[in-house]
């Protein structure tokens, strides 16, 4: 699809067989943020509670996507800044939350981060598999791909940080995973801001030439 000015205008989620993807993923994330919370309590694990975070967060974003389909690019990248900005929220949260355990390092229970890491990798691997033919997009767009993206990539890292707490039975893997995971959402997050201020950028910018 081409843009004015020769431009070639990104994909903005106008398409049924996107919000369809998005539906079924939504479902995924809402009821995996639940599993992973209540097992990352039961288990002592800052690394399993950070993913179900993430998790949490990609329902939200993805929610966001849905409602701002279709509407201008002021409102797209408004939502894309709103999650960029609680993306990075959520990343200082981890890193404090992760600070505040390193002076409190409980064992976790191994067994429980690993199965669960597991079913949350298969889960997100769907997820990947469904959105992977729209990672190219608006700023709207390219946030949900990053937010899944990064829940696959957390997935791997929570079952390596079972792995290194089942292996030298102490919290420390756990905590280092959580703060690997928190750098990852602050990344995410800037990432999602600097294309939505480009967007919004070249929207002023062309609004200046048609005068």
């Amino acid at each position: 699809m081409s843009g004015c000015c020769g431009h070639v205008a990104k994909f903005d989620g106008v398409s049924d067989d996107y919000k369809r993807r998005l539906w079924i993923v939504i479902a995924l994330n809402a009821t995996m943020f639940a599993v992973e919370m209540t097992a990352g309590h039961l288990a002592k694990s800052q690394a399993l509670q950070a993913d179900a975070l993430d998790f949490a967060g990609d329902a939200m974003t993805y929610g966001i996507s849905l409602a701002v389909i279709g509407a201008s690019l002021r409102a797209r990248t408004n939502a894309a800044l709103f999650k960029g900005f609680s993306l990075l929220l959520m990343g200082l949260w981890v890193f404090g939350s992760t600070i505040y355990r390193v002076f409190y390092v409980g064992v976790p229970t191994a067994e429980i981060m690993g199965a669960v890491g597991f079913l949350a990798l298969l889960t997100n691997l769907a997820s990947v598999f469904l959105l992977v033919r729209y990672k190219d997009g608006d700023a709207n767009v390219r946030s949900v791909w990053l937010c899944s993206r990064n829940d696959a990539i957390g997935n791997v890292a929570v079952m390596f940080a079972a792995l290194g707490v089942w292996g030298t039975a102490t919290g420390w893997p756990d905590l280092i995973v959580a703060t690997i995971m928190a750098g990852l959402f602050l990344s995410s997050a800037f990432q999602i801001v600097r294309q939505a201020i480009a967007e919004r950028r070249e929207m002023i910018d062309h609004k200046h030439a048609e005068v």
